[in-house]
């Protein structure tokens, strides 16, 4: 039982140096992952931005159906 923990283990290993990971290991601190902040924030500001648009639509929608369905 093990024998097959150990190599799981060693094969992840394996795998995750083949990896190419998104910051430099030559840098050291927080502008090692520069790149990873970066791209967290360019994650973030598309949600709110989607998000903005889903719901100015959103109520738009409901104002013409709730027009639409009054007696």
């Amino acid at each position: 039982m093990f024998g097959k923990i150990h190599k799981f283990i060693t094969e992840v290993r394996a795998e995750l140096a083949k990896a190419q990971w998104p910051w430099d290991p030559n840098e050291r601190g927080f502008r090692r992952y520069k790149e990873l902040t970066d791209s967290t924030m360019v994650v973030l500001i598309a949600m709110l931005i989607l998000g903005g648009y889903i719901a100015f639509f959103d109520s738009i929608l409901i104002t013409v159906v709730s027009f639409l369905t009054q007696p």
